[in-house]
C-alpha cells in the first residue's frame, strides 16, 4: 500500500477506486435487498460533488458539516469535501438544535449536507442563526421544500447532472497538502463542551498504516467490514471508512444496533470494529440466552467458556483428556457461536473505552479473536492495538508502527507521530496543553511492559479521590458492577468523600423476570422503590464488593429507572457515560447516601 506516498485521503480514494470500478464499494439495504454502490460509481459522484460544491464557492479550507447516519452517500460526501480541498465537519445524527448550532458557528461552516427531511428540519433550524453558512444539499428532499434563507439543493439532481467522471479531480487531490487539515471532528463531551479536534490527511494515512501493518498477519485479501458505530466519531470514521477503503475491502452499512445480528449473518463480516459497551451488551444477551435454555446445551456452553478461558487468560493447562472435549467443543459450540457473527471473522476490534479483563476472555473463549486497542481523536484515533499472533487481553497491545509512546512522570500516557493533531480548533491554549515538545498529553494514566504492552490504569480527569487521598478507578469499578447479570448501567461517586457510592440502572430483562417471579406489577418505575427488588440488586453489588480493594468497594446505592442513553444526554455517541451530566441530574440522590 502506498501510505507513505499518498498526499491525501481523496488521493487515496480515487487511487484505489481506480481499479476494478464494477467491484461494490459500498452496500445499504433498501427495498428489502443489500444495494451496491460500485467503485466506479462512488468515485464519478466523489467528482461531481466536488466540482459542486466548488461552484457554490466553497473554497479550499472551508468548513461543511456532514448530518447524515451511516450509508454510503456519508462517506461519498465527506471524500467530495475533501477532494474539494474543503475541512470536513461531522455532526452526530443525535445532536439537539443547540448541538448542530454550537458546531456550526464555532466552525464557521460554509455549507451542509445532510440525509434524511427528519434531520434537515433540526440542521436548518440550526443554520438559521449561523453567519456565512448559505448552502444545504439535502439527500432526501422532503416533500415540501422547507422555509429558510439557506439555498438549497437536491443530491440527486446535482449528481444526475455531473455524469463526466473522475476527470480532473485525482489529480487536484493529488495536489492536496498532507499536512493539511482533512476533517474537523468535535470530541463527544464527556465532560463539558465539547472541542473541535483537527486532524490532517497525513494523521489518518499514518493510522491507517498502522491498522494495515497490524492486520497483514490475519492475510488481508477479500476484506468485507459491517460499520454501525457512528461515522462521525474518529474510531470509525478511520478504522471503519478509511482503512477499509484503503486496502480495496467492501463496506455493508448496518440498517441499525437492533438489525445488527441479522445484518451480521447477512454481509459476513471479515473485521469487525466496536466499542466495549457493545461487547458487554452482547456478551448479557449471550450469557442470558443460554441460562434461560438450560440443559445439556447450557453446559456444553458453560464448558466450551471455562476451557477457553483457562487457555485465553494462561491458567493451567489443559490436560489430555481436556484436550479432546475442548477440541470436540469447537465444533459442537465455538462453531455456532462463530456462525452468528457471519462464520469468516477474522477479527474483532475493540477500542474507544478500556475493555473490561473478563469480557476479553469471553469472546475469546468462544474462538472469537478480540484485540483491543487504545486511542482517542487527537491521534486520529489510534495509537496501539494488540498484534494478532501475540495477544494480552489484559492490555491495550503495543504502538502502531510510526508511532512513539512515552509515560511523563505521573504516569501519563504521551504519543509522538504524525498520528497527532494539528490542535484544537479556535483553541490555542488547550492546544498548547494537549501538545508539548511534540508530545502528545493523553490524559490518560498507565504503564508500559518491558515488551511494550500498553496497560491503562485511568483516565486523570476521571479518577476519584476519597477524603483520605486515595486514588479510584471509576471505570474499574463500574466494569465490575455492568459484567452482573442484574446491572445494566453504573456510575459510581465519590470525590473528597469517604467511600463509594453508586447510580445503579437495573438490567430490563431481570427485572422483568424477578417482578414475574414475586408477583410485582408496573414496571422498573415501581421496581426502584421496591426494597424486595433492591436487596436483589444489592446481592450483584456484594458480589463485586468481594473482588475489590476497601477502598474501592461501593458502600450504598441509589436505583435508577431510566437508562443513560444518547438521546437523553448520559451517553456520548461512543456509548461512555457523561459523568457531569448524570452527576447533576443525580448528585442530590447521590449525596443523600453519605447522609447517615
Amino acid at each position: 500500500m502506498r501510505y507513505d506516498d499518498w498526499r491525501s485521503l481523496p488521493e487515496m480514494f480515487f487511487d484505489a477506486t481506480s481499479k476494478d470500478g464494477g467491484k461494490p464499494l459500498f452496500r445499504a439495504r433498501s427495498g428489502g435487498a443489500w444495494q451496491a454502490v460500485s467503485r466506479e460509481e462512488a468515485a464519478s459522484r466523489v467528482a461531481a460533488l466536488a466540482r459542486f460544491l466548488r461552484a457554490t464557492g466553497v473554497e479550499a479550507g472551508d468548513r461543511v458539516v456532514l448530518i447524515s447516519e451511516n450509508r454510503p452517500e456519508w462517506a461519498i460526501a465527506d471524500f467530495a469535501i475533501m477532494a474539494a480541498g474543503a475541512v470536513t465537519v461531522p455532526a452526530y445524527v443525535t445532536n439537539r438544535v443547540a448541538d448542530h448550532r454550537h458546531v456550526m458557528a464555532h466552525s464557521s461552516a460554509r455549507a451542509m449536507i445532510v440525509s434524511t427531511p427528519a434531520l434537515a428540519a433540526r440542521a436548518l433550524e440550526a443554520a438559521e442563526g449561523v453567519d456565512g453558512l448559505d448552502h444545504a444539499i439535502l439527500i432526501e428532499p422532503p416533500e415540501e421544500a422547507p422555509r429558510t434563507r439557506l439555498a438549497l439543493h437536491s443530491w440527486a439532481e446535482l449528481l444526475a447532472a455531473d455524469r463526466d467522471g473522475p476527470g480532473e479531480e485525482p489529480a487536484r487531490a493529488a495536489a492536496i497538502p498532507r499536512g493539511e487539515t482533512a476533517c474537523l471532528i468535535y470530541t463527544s463531551g464527556t465532560g463539558g463542551v465539547p472541542k473541535g479536534v483537527m486532524l490532517s490527511h497525513g494523521a489518518i494515512l499514518s493510522n491507517c498504516k498502522g491498522a494495515h501493518r497490524l492486520l497483514l498477519e490475519l492475510g488481508l485479501s477479500e476484506e468485507v467490514f459491517l460499520s454501525f458505530l457512528p461515522l462521525s466519531h474518529s474510531y470509525e470514521h478511520t478504522a471503519g471508512l478509511m482503512f477499509p477503503v484503503s486496502i480495496g475491502a467492501e463496506i455493508y452499512y448496518a440498517e441499525s444496533l437492533d438489525r445488527l445480528a441479522d445484518n451480521m449473518a447477512e454481509a459476513r463480516p471479515t473485521i469487525m470494529t466496536a466499542v466495549p459497551r457493545l461487547y458487554e451488551t452482547m456478551h448479557g444477551r449471550i450469557v442470558r440466552g443460554m441460562a434461560r435454555q438450560g440443559g445439556i446445551k447450557a453446559r456444553l456452553f458453560d464448558k466450551a467458556v471455562a476451557l477457553g478461558s483457562r487457555r485465553a487468560a494462561g491458567g493451567k493447562a489443559l490436560s489430555p483428556a481436556e484436550k479432546l472435549i475442548d477440541a470436540a467443543l469447537d465444533r459442537l459450540v465455538r462453531a455456532k457461536v462463530r456462525a452468528r457473527f457471519g462464520g469468516r471473522l477474522k477479527a474483532l476490534v475493540s477500542g474507544g473505552a478500556p475493555l473490561n479483563y473478563d469480557i476479553g476472555v469471553f469472546f475469546t473463549a468462544l474462538g472469537l479473536r478480540l484485540l483491543q486497542g487504545y486511542g482517542q481523536t487527537e491521534s486520529a484515533p489510534i495509537i496501539s492495538c494488540n498484534p494478532p499472533a501475540a495477544v494480552r487481553l489484559d492490555t491495550v497491545g503495543t504502538p502502531v508502527v510510526d508511532v512513539e509512546v512515552a509515560l511523563a512522570g505521573d504516569g501519563e500516557i504521551l504519543a509522538r507521530g504524525e498520528l497527532v493533531m494539528n490542535g484544537y480548533w479556535k483553541d490555542p491554549e488547550a492546544t498548547a496543553e494537549a501538545i508539548r515538545d511534540g508530545w502528545l498529553h493523553t490524559g490518560d494514566v498507565g504503564e508500559i511492559d518491558p515488551d511494550g504492552y500498553i496497560r491503562i490504569t485511568d483516565r486523570k480527569k476521571d479518577i476519584i479521590v476519597n477524603s483520605g487521598g486515595d486514588n479510584v478507578s471509576p471505570q474499574r469499578v463500574e466494569g465490575f458492577l455492568t459484567l452482573q447479570p442484574e446491572i445494566a448501567q453504573a456510575m459510581v461517586y465519590g470525590d473528597r468523600k469517604p467511600h463509594l457510592v453508586a447510580l445503579l440502572v437495573p438490567d430490563a430483562e431481570f427485572a422483568g423476570e424477578w417482578a414475574a417471579a414475586n408477583g410485582r406489577t408496573g414496571g422498573l418505575d415501581a421496581l426502584v422503590g421496591d426494597g424486595d427488588f433492591k436487596a436483589a440488586v444489592g446481592a450483584a453489588v456484594d458480589r463485586v464488593n468481594g473482588e475489590l480493594s476497601a477502598i474501592e468497594r461501593v458502600r450504598r446505592f441509589t436505583l435508577g429507572a431510566e437508562p443513560f442513553t444518547i438521546e437523553n444526554g448520559r451517553l456520548t455517541p461512543s456509548l461512555k457515560i457523561r459523568r457531569h451530566e448524570i452527576a447533576a441530574a443525580f448528585g442530590g440522590a447521590l449525596e443523600a447516601l453519605y447522609g447517615g
